[in-house]
């Protein structure tokens, strides 16, 4: 198998685990509150990030780090997962897994805005006509269709929903400066954000000991919606000669999200959601062709 092949193999592979995401999140939530999830899930995402990093004998790179190194990624950790995923697992326990999950993703169109100020990058005509289109398909999921006035959602539910994009954006331009190897940095971040939210657990809610149906689906959210996943997507990267290549399946892994709503959740779709999500698939699919576009004429 070529290089080619395998990285959209992988691709497809982590397109499939972050599309059960919503569906995990909202089954774990069922016994667990976003507090105790977000816990429970991060040691999970550690330990198993910890094995990838032996398997990988990347372990002596721990130790090469330097005490700014750390300081950086305790400042990430408390960033995401602790900060990122109380948002986003709060949201979700507010609204149905088919209002939240497009409102997360919508990630890539605020790191678009993010961009401007921070990267100062410009944006230009097309870059306002992604996000008007994105942002249009939220109105529409947010209103169930009706322009002029919410829908029966939660307005935090849809606040935490959207600022989980804004948060999960911040961190992406955070990490691009940070060029240490990615495994390493995911590691350090869900090993910190475990330490910091067993506290946080402590004084806001409490420490689950009984029972043991909750631990596969914090588990399963550990492993396939935090860490696991991450790796490889990042391994589809590494292999794909381009990166327009592989996302195209990150493009389709929203609507399989809706299939799997739908039947293990048994939530009914509304027309809305799916309307309102390829608009805003089509405005990052658009963003994304811009972002391309600028890469090849510097380059020129």
């Amino acid at each position: 198998m070529d290089r080619q092949r395998k990285a959209c193999l992988f691709a497809g592979l982590a397109a499939l685990l972050w599309a059960t995401a919503p569906t995990a999140f909202k089954i774990a939530l069922r016994r667990l509150d976003p507090l105790q999830l977000q816990l429970y899930a991060s040691v999970v995402s550690a330990v198993a990030l910890f094995g990838v990093l032996a398997a990988q004998k990347k372990l002596p790179l721990l130790a090469s780090y330097s005490r700014s190194d750390y300081l950086r990624s305790l400042l990430m950790g408390l960033l995401n997962p602790l900060v990122y995923y109380a948002v986003l697992l709060k949201a979700y326990s507010l609204l149905p897994a088919q209002v939240a999950q497009p409102l997360n993703m919508t990630w890539p169109i605020v790191l678009a805005l993010l961009s401007i100020p921070l990267l100062r990058q410009k944006i230009g005509p097309l870059g306002f006509a992604a996000t008007f289109i994105a942002f249009f398909g939220v109105v529409i999921i947010s209103t169930g269709g009706r322009m002029l006035s919410l829908q029966d959602l939660s307005p935090l539910g849809v606040s935490l929903g959207l600022s989980s994009a804004v948060l999960w954006a911040i961190f992406w331009i955070l990490n691009l400066r940070d060029t240490r190897d990615e495994v390493a940095k995911l590691f350090l971040n869900f090993a910190f954000g475990a330490i910091f939210a067993l506290p946080v657990v402590l004084v806001f809610s409490d420490i689950r000991v009984d029972g043991i149906l909750w631990l596969p689906a914090a588990g399963y959210v550990g492993l396939f919606e935090m860490g696991f996943t991450f790796v490889v997507w990042l391994s589809a990267l590494k292999l794909s000669r381009t990166t327009a290549q592989v996302s195209i399946f990150i493009y389709a892994s929203p609507f399989l999200s809706l299939v799997l709503i739908h039947f293990v959740l048994k939530e009914d779709i509304h027309p809305a959601t799916v309307i309102g999500l390829i608009f805003i698939v089509s405005g990052i699919v658009l963003q994304q062709y811009i972002t391309a576009r600028l890469e090849r004429n510097r380059r020129v």
